[in-house]
This record gives structure tokens, sequence and C-alpha cells, in this order.
């Protein structure tokens, strides 16, 4: 029987080396993760995504892998992973990892033994070049961070394609040993406990590219991934990242035998651009455009992560609404497309603005996905380069490194806020996890919602129509049980008739921004505040 333990899940993502120092050598490990579990257990989710923890020279937050069957040596041993994995597990914690298949670092011994020998059967797990190509600085990702897709080897006295930075060359997946090997990773961290991948870049991990010849994508690779994935361990899923057209999200999804979930990227740039608006219309606008999805595939939905919050799918004056609000500065925004800060900060730390977006989130038909230290509040730091602000230590306490290390600050590898309205004194988990009014607080107890109304994860979903465009309608029904959720994004308080619904239905308050006194059906009018939210069950 198959587990679609997914649909109603809440999954939290998590770098292991910015969570916490478990020895006290200024790095976080799974040693300092094991010890604090029991902060995301508390939170009440049910999924872990683990950023990459492999061998890694470091250059690109550990997404230039050296090693894809070890744990970094400052993140621990595999036996101190396999501890992790096994405390995890007890607190009902599944795991799924990431898993960065469309490059390696440059150190990897396969593309060492590459370059040193054509005649090496490592030769073709990349993809090379005599001649440098045409239009070589075509598709770059990191405008202004990267100047080529092709660079030239010495050694190899030959032109390696690298879809990223120059020091993370492509793999070449129409090799049949590149796909039979990354099987293999699959099934060993399989066998350690994990429950899932997140796949990193996934449209270009299956684009073939061959110098002489148009580029091709093997999208039936992730059926057969699916596949092994389906044979070893029948509950284990893949989450993608592809940030694509609907038009293109059949080859993901398939029938429902490729890809489990897929981030839903058009409809989180939508979202902001919605907040931006305080107007329902954008996001009323992308729910309506999205393709049903098959049986199996579910949506992962997300706020913010540790890369920029990509806004390429909107056109640019519409780019331009979500800067003004968001990201006025420059120094805010990144690669002409993106914004770098985390959410806290987006929202000027406003607690109402903070709360509407999370129960947006958790509203959204899918699996909400969140990001540590947003559950506190934690800022950004913008005199970090590229997408480093968002990926500052975590903050456990008002100590010094905010709990996170007991090693002087100064030998810390990674960032820590330190000061101001973001640092550890205040905002931090310890304070939080003590006081019932705390965002953490209220955190647990969305997630609890949620969790209750898995009508969001499995059911069917409508959007009747509001008689006041600031307020989005979802009306949810899975199994004889319905859940109708109203969204004002106006900070001017407002009362909406619901349209499009049977009259005469009672509605029962089971969660909202505040205790309202009015007992509404789906005859009367709903009071919303600015920025207020109400979840209701219709009986």
């Amino acid at each position: 029987m198959l587990d679609l333990w997914y649909k109603n899940a809440v999954i939290y993502s998590l770098n292991v080396a910015t969570y916490k120092d478990g020895n006290g050598d200024g790095i976080g490990d799974f040693k300092g993760l094991a010890g604090q579990l029991d902060h995301i257990a508390q939170l009440g989710v049910n999924c872990l995504w683990l950023l990459p923890f492999y061998p890694s020279p470091g250059l690109d937050h550990g997404y230039d892998v050296t090693d894809y069957y070890n744990v970094a040596p400052a993140l621990g041993t595999l036996g101190d992973f396999v501890e992790f994995s096994h405390q995890a597990r007890l607190r009902g914690l599944r795991l799924i990892v990431d898993l960065p298949i469309n490059h390696t670092s440059e150190r990897h011994p396969w593309f060492q033994q590459a370059r040193a020998d054509p005649s090496s059967p490592f030769r073709e797990y990349y993809v090379w070049s005599d001649t440098e190509p045409e239009n070589s600085t075509d598709g770059v990702v990191f405008p202004g961070f990267q100047l080529s897709v092709w660079t030239y080897d010495l050694c190899a006295q030959a032109w390696y394609y690298h879809r990223f930075y120059q020091h993370q060359p492509d793999l070449n997946i129409g090799c049949a040993a590149v796909r039979e090997e990354i099987f293999k990773i699959c099934g060993f961290w399989l066998e350690l406990g994990v429950s899932g991948f997140r796949i990193d870049a996934a449209p270009f991990v299956v684009e073939e590219i061959r110098p002489d010849r148009p580029t091709t994508r093997r999208y039936e690779y992730f059926g057969e991934l699916r596949d092994f994935l389906s044979w070893r361990k029948g509950d284990a899923v893949l989450l993608a990242e592809a940030n694509v057209l609907p038009a293109e999200l059949e080859h993901y999804f398939g029938d429902g035998s490729r890809i489990h979930l897929l981030f839903a990227f058009l409809l989180n740039q939508h979202l902001f651009l919605a907040l931006a608006r305080e107007s329902a219309e954008p996001l009323q606008r992308c729910l309506t455009a999205l393709p049903g999805l098959p049986q199996f595939a579910q949506w992962a939905q997300f706020l913010r992560n540790h890369d920029e919050l990509d806004l390429g799918r909107l056109t640019s004056e519409e780019r331009e609404e979500v800067y003004a609000a968001f990201a006025p500065t420059p120094k805010m925004q990144l690669y002409g497309r993106g914004i770098r800060r985390r959410l806290a900060g987006m929202l000027g730390n406003d607690r109402r603005r903070i709360e509407l977006a999370f129960s947006l989130l958790f509203s959204l038909p899918g699996t909400p996905v969140i990001y540590y230290g947003d559950e506190l509040g934690m800022g950004d730091d913008l005199a970090l380069p590229e997408r480093w602000p968002v990926r500052t230590c975590m903050q456990w306490s008002d100590e010094e490194n905010g709990g996170f290390s007991s090693l002087p600050k100064h030998r810390l590898l990674h960032h820590m806020i330190r000061d101001g309205e973001y640092g550890p004194a205040k905002v931090n988990a310890i304070a939080q996890q003590r006081d019932p009014d705390s965002l953490f607080n209220w955190m647990r107890r969305l997630v609890e919602m949620r969790q209750s109304c898995a009508e969001i994860g499995w059911g069917e979903w409508t959007l009747p129509q509001s008689d006041c465009p600031s307020v989005l309608i979802q009306h949810f029904v899975w199994e004889g049980r319905a859940v109708l959720i109203l969204h004002n994004l106006s900070q001017v308080e407002c009362s909406t008739h619901v349209k499009d619904l049977p009259k005469g239905r009672k509605l029962t308050d089971v969660f909202g921004n505040r205790i309202y006194s009015s007992k509404p059906s789906t005859d009367a009018a709903v009071e919303l505040d600015g920025y207020g939210y109400r979840w209701f069950r219709v009986d």
C-alpha cells in the first residue's frame, strides 16, 4: 500500500553547519543538531529537509560536493549521522536530504581523474568540448558573478561545461554510469534512514548537453529515479526545485509517477506581489491558472528559503512593485531578479504581517515548508555577499554567539547577527519557547491547525468570490469535511460576504488573529481585521 505521508506534512529546512555547534569548534554539526531536535519536534513539524552536509570545499554553501557517500568532517561522522537519524525517528521526524547531482566540485575525484586522463572512464561523467562552443555566455545563472558556462581546463586541454560556477562542472546525465551512480547514492542514504531527496536545480539535472548538437532533456529519468526509490523504500519521496511555467509541469509530475513534490515558485512570486499590492487578485489569478495535479503529486509551498527570493516569473513592472515594498535599495536585491532578505525584515518586523504571510502559506494547497529561524522572526545581514545574508547562525539564547557555539566569536566559521532588533538579545529560541505569546508559540498553533485540516493537503479546493478586493477566500473539501479560510491582505479592516457557497451553513471559528464575537454563517458577512485571517470549519 502506498504511504502518502507527504500530502499532510509540514517540512522544516535547515543547514547543519549553521544550526548548533555540539563540540565547541565553531561549526554546527550532527551532534548539536541531535541535541536540538526537541525544539523542532515542539514546533510540531514532521519532516526535516537538510541542506547539503557532504564533504565540500564550501565555495557554494556545500552544493559543491567532493564525496556523496560521506559527511563533511567538520559536521561529524557517518556514525553521528546515523545516531541523529535514529533520534529524529524517535520524535516522529522523517528526513529529506539535499541531492546536488547537477554538478560536483572540481575537486571531486571523478573530475580530477577525468581531467587527467582522456581515456579514464570518468571522462564521460562530465561534458567536454575541444573548442570553445559558440554562445558560451548563454544560460548564465548568476549574472554579475558568473561570466560563462564553459571554462578551459589546462590539464584536460579541453573546455568543460558548468551551468553554475566554474568550480562546479556539470555531470553528464547522458552517461549511463552517471545515472547508475545516482541510484547508488540514493540507495546508500535510504539505508541510513532517509525518507526522500530534494533534487537541486531539477531542470538542469536532466539537461543533456552536447557541444555539437541541440540540448535535450531526459525527463524520463525522474520516473526511473522514482521507480528505484519505490522498490528500495516504499515511502521515499522526491522533492524537486524547478522554477518552471505551468505548461512544463507535466514533464516533472508525469501522470503521478515521477516527482512527488514540486516547489510552487510561480505561486510564491505572486504571493509576494499580492502582499505588496494588498490585493488578493495576483494570488487568485495564479491559483486559477495552475493545472490540476495528478493523484499522487503535491505542491511544496514556501515563503523564504536559503536562496534569493526569485521574482523572475513576474513582469518587470510587477517585479519593481515587489522591490519597492520589500527590497527598496539595491543592496537588498540580487541577480537582477531576486531579493536577498529574510521574511521578518521584508515585512518590517510587523507581527501582524508576519502572521498573515504564514497563515497564507499554510492555507495554500500543498505541503508547507518553513526555513529555520523564520519561526522566531530571525533577520538577515546585508553586509554578507550574494545569498549569504539569510544563512546566518541559529539564535538559541541571549548568550554570546546566541547560544550557537561556546567558541569565541572571532573563531566562528559562519556569521551570526549580534545586535539590533534581530540580535539574540531580542530574538532567540529559549525566550520564545517560554513566552506563550511569542511568534514561535503562535507557529506551533498554526502547525497544529494545518495538520488537523487534512482537507488542505488532500482535498479539492475552490476560490469563492469576495466583495472586498483585498480578501482571498479558499474552500477545501475532502471526505465530506470542509474548511473555509479568509485572509485580508490590506491593513484596513473590512467585512465581506462569501459568495458561491450554499446558504445556511454554520461556520465555526477554529483559528484567527483574534477571538471574534460574531457567529457567522454562509449567509452573514464575515468581519476581518486589517491583515486579519480566519479559519472556519463548515458544518
